[in-house]
């Protein structure tokens, strides 16, 4: 199946993504209005991303000392997608949006990706408002989320800082409060905030009227020294450009200046930034520091700030799996029309006849099989986990609070699993091209360029590793895995009906309780240091269960549609699902050896033997 009809299917079939309409908040909709939304984005991403992904990644954005340049396609592109709606489709009816699911809005948002993951960032702005939305008060609400819905406005998160990088609770911009009455300000308390900002995404640019940064920064104490740790982190809205509280723009520049961009391997049409705010560039209201204001309560911003994060996290998910199944359908075409060698008889090689085409050969095969099964795999655990958000905010109750704790034990891998393995399809992309790959004639070398990036977006793998079996299996005694697994059991109990299917629920039984067995063990002696030691093995291991989890899920409303398989699409599905069960499960054996011994040969490791 290309990207459309396997989208639909994962939709309509497998999600069920149609009954939500039966919801008093999705009631206005249905299959039409949802197919509607997908042929927009559909189009808008082949006519003003597809052809321009090149274009981007040859002509990154240039700084003249005073703004940003970008070519032409860009506006035009950003234009297209804010006029459609798509950066509020999810938002009420009130601000603008369309109350779509937010399942349809991530399936939506796959085109644009796999046309052009670098053009504009516009998940950044829609995380931006939603945080906004949330924590802000309704001042704050409707002048800088409204405006960011509605397309004038763009956003960004600005954490990481040159010196402390992840580490958030290094983090040393300061916020201090600005003069007198600076608590009855009606765009929030006021704040002057000094530091710098570094990899700041869509940072500086000229798309649109004005950005909006959201900055962690330390508020000091009466002693003027800061809170340590994450206790003490703040978040602030600090638009580029001053604003009244229509919304209209004041003629003033606040003090946030851009020091430099970052030229970055991937990406490269969307403008990375060191950005310094309050250095005195541009001086505002007589004073120094930049205009902020708070959100939420002081020292909460990194509470406040993740509720974007954990958006981006699966935002960040999906652009990686994008990127990987557009490997896969550029290695296709090649494969399926370059010719090199013959088949192999009895007698060995026969010069006389034609070449084969390369898809012929069981090698080439196997690394095409590898890219459907990890693209596909990975789109539809991202999918489920948008389906999850929609069930944490329209469910009962009861599915409501399951869902959120799923999301919490899914993030994790639904960010990071896609980012290793779909980085891995890319690299069988390039392979698959032989000599061409590498080269900027094709364009499978730009998609792994791209795709490494996301390795690092969002928390890298390592930190994601320690956050799933530092908290996440283990908050609450388990009760997440618990569920997660009981999940799991469910599935297995319907494949076990199927002839087809039976054998693969019994390994995926297996691998369950060995993950299981593993997480006991890497906690056995209650020592973190021992227990985290070899978190990404265990993320690897973790993961690979949970995709096998979603092929078999897959597999079930395969059969369900086509039990007799007759269209060759659903056949490559169930073959996508045999392959990770065949080659890639079997791996998470090595990975869970070293969790359960809780081997510390690399933690060991002394500086000097290196």
């Amino acid at each position: 199946m290309r990207l459309r009809s396997t989208i639909d299917f994962l939709l309509y079939d497998w999600l069920k993504t149609e009954e939500l309409n039966s919801r008093p908040r999705f009631a206005d909709h249905s299959r039409q209005t949802f197919d509607a939304v997908m042929d927009i984005c559909e189009r808008i991403a082949r006519e003003k991303y597809a052809p321009f992904n090149r274009t981007v990644d040859t002509q990154e954005p240039q700084f003249d000392g005073e703004k940003v340049i970008l070519p032409e396609c860009t506006y035009e592109a950003r234009k297209a997608f804010a006029e459609s709606g798509m950066l509020s489709a999810a938002q009420d009816y009130e601000i603008g949006g369309m109350q779509l699911p937010y399942t349809v809005e991530a399936a939506a948002n796959c085109f644009f990706a796999a046309a052009s993951i670098s053009i504009g960032s516009n998940m950044l702005t829609s995380g931006n408002a939603n945080a906004i939305l949330v924590h802000g008060t309704e001042m704050q609400k409707q002048v800088f989320a409204a405006n960011e819905f509605n397309g004038r406005w763009a956003g960004t998160m600005c954490l990481s800082e040159p010196q402390a990088g992840s580490s958030l609770s290094d983090i040393t911009t300061r916020a201090e409060a600005d003069g007198q009455g600076f608590e009855a300000d009606p765009l929030g308390p006021r704040y002057r905030l000094k530091g710098n900002k570094m990899w700041i995404s869509s940072g500086d640019h000229e798309l649109t009227e004005n950005i909006v940064h959201l900055v962690l920064a330390k508020i000091p104490g009466a002693d003027g020294k800061f809170i340590p740790g994450v206790k003490g982190i703040s978040l602030f809205i600090v638009p580029k450009k001053l604003v009244d509280t229509e919304g209209r723009l004041t003629g003033e520049r606040n003090d946030v200046a851009l020091a430099g961009l970052n030229h970055k391997l991937g990406w490269r049409g969307t403008t990375n930034t060191l950005l310094n705010f309050g250095e005195g560039r541009y001086p505002v209201r007589g004073g120094a520091g930049a205009l902020g204001y708070l959100v939420g309560k002081p020292g909460e911003g990194l509470k406040c700030m993740f509720h974007m994060m954990n958006e981006a996290r699966i935002s960040i998910g999906m652009a990686a799996s994008m990127l990987g199944l557009a490997g896969y359908y550029a290695s296709l075409e090649y494969a399926q029309n370059r010719p090199q060698g013959r088949p192999i008889g009895e007698g060995g090689k026969d010069a006389s006849k034609p070449q084969s085409r390369i898809i012929e050969h069981a090698d080439v095969k196997r690394m095409l099989l590898a890219q459907k099964a990890y693209g596909e795999g990975a789109l539809a655990l991202n999918l489920y986990c948008a389906r999850l958000v929609d069930e944490q905010y329209t469910g009962s109750p009861e599915a409501a609070a399951q869902a959120k704790l799923l999301l919490e034990v899914l993030t994790p891998v639904a960010k990071s699993w896609p980012s290793e393995f779909c980085l891995e399809a890319n690299s069988l992309a390039i392979q698959i091209h032989g000599g061409y790959g590498y080269t900027r004639d094709f364009a499978v070398e730009q998609y792994w360029r791209d795709n490494r990036l996301n390795m690092i977006h969002e928390g890298t793998h390592g930190i994601q590793a320690m956050d799933l079996l530092g908290r996440k299996v283990v908050m609450d005694g388990g009760k997440g895995l618990q569920l997660l697994a009981g999940r799991i059991n469910a599935t297995i109990e319907r494949a076990m009906g199927r002839a087809q299917l039976s054998g693969y629920a019994n390994h995926l039984a297996k691998a369950l309780a060995e993950v299981g067995a593993a997480t006991k063990s890497a906690w056995a002696t209650g020592n973190p240091q021992e227990a985290l030691a070899n978190a990404v093995p265990y993320m690897q291991a973790f993961g690979h269960m949970v995709l096998a989890w979603t092929w078999l899920d897959v597999a079930l409303a395969l059969l369900d549609k086509d039990e007799e398989l007759a269209i060759a699409a659903h056949k490559g599905g169930i073959a996508a699902m045999r392959y990770f069960f065949h080659y890639e499960l079997p791996k998470i054996g090595g990975w869970l050896q070293v969790v359960k011994s809780r081997d510390m040969t690399c933690a060991q490791m002394r500086e000097e033997e290196f």
